[in-house]
């Protein structure tokens, strides 16, 4: 997610009315609230992600995200690890992200981001996030953030849609935390409705879209919608306007190169 718009999300205030709110799945660790991790699967995935603006119809902005989810083991318990590759026109640009998240239930146990060449790292449980002080250059190694309630990892916002329990008319509330920046927030996403949309491949796929909107701090309004299949739970299409900008992320078919085997 584009860093503006996390920090926009974290002001948000995302109401549909007092009908929709008390209908709302609070998403959390607890029976009954958890994420279907049965839906997360395995494999290395590839995004296009490109930018427009309206006011500079000739440029395009454009980039490749590539995931890798793995299923493994971390203090002999079993987790999920996932390691994330942004890749742009800019080497400054260009980032990896590596999460370790229980595979009960998603919860986040170990997060590192390498931006610019700046890393942060921290530890992660129910109650804290710290600075993993046994990382060398770790920016954040004094970090230190007690938690009221239990939080997801933001940078994870696909897996953690995929794994949503998606329907009609639902809506849920993901208390998310976007690590060393800012404070853990409740945002509300909503099934707004159901798309058949046209893959790479041409295969029409059945999807829920999911949305969530409000105003960033300087007043704009900001909304992204999301496309997940109904069949096999997957991320599909995200579209984000903000900042008079929009934003557009596609899944690449299974044929695509996988960049991080081939060089």
């Amino acid at each position: 997610m584009h860093k503006h718009l996390r920090a926009a999300l974290f002001f948000a205030t995302v109401l549909w009315g007092t009908a929709s709110y008390a209908q709302v799945d609070t998403i959390g660790f607890e029976k009954g609230r958890q994420l279907q991790t049965v839906n997360l699967k395995p494999g290395l995935k590839q995004y296009i992600v490109y930018f427009q603006q309206p006011k500079q119809k000739k440029a395009l902005r454009l980039s490749l995200w590539v995931r890798e989810v793995r299923k493994g083991t971390h203090n002999a318990q079993p987790v999920f690890i996932t390691s994330q590759h942004w890749y742009g026109s800019d080497t400054l640009g260009y980032r990896t992200v590596y999460s370790i998240n229980s595979a009960k239930d998603f919860s986040p146990v170990y997060h590192a981001e390498n931006i610019g060449g700046k890393l942060k790292a921290f530890n992660w449980t129910k109650t804290n996030i710290t600075g993993a002080d046994t990382v060398a250059n770790n920016t954040h190694r004094n970090f230190k953030l007690d938690l009221a309630k239990p939080v997801l990892n933001w940078n994870l916002d696909i897996e953690t849609f995929e794994q949503l329990p998606l329907a009609a008319g639902k809506t849920f509330a993901i208390n998310f935390y976007d690590a060393g920046l800012g404070e853990p927030k409740y945002v509300l996403y909503k099934v707004v409705g159901s798309e058949v949309i046209s893959l790479l491949d041409n295969i029409k796929t059945d999807c829920w879209k999911l949305q969530t909107e409000g105003k960033a701090p300087d007043g704009s309004a900001y909304t992204q919608t999301f496309w997940i299949s109904k069949k096999d739970h997957e991320f599909l299409k995200e579209e984000d306007a903000f900042g008079g900008m929009y934003r557009y992320k596609i899944k690449m078919p299974a044929t695509s190169p996988d960049l991080l085997r081939r060089f």
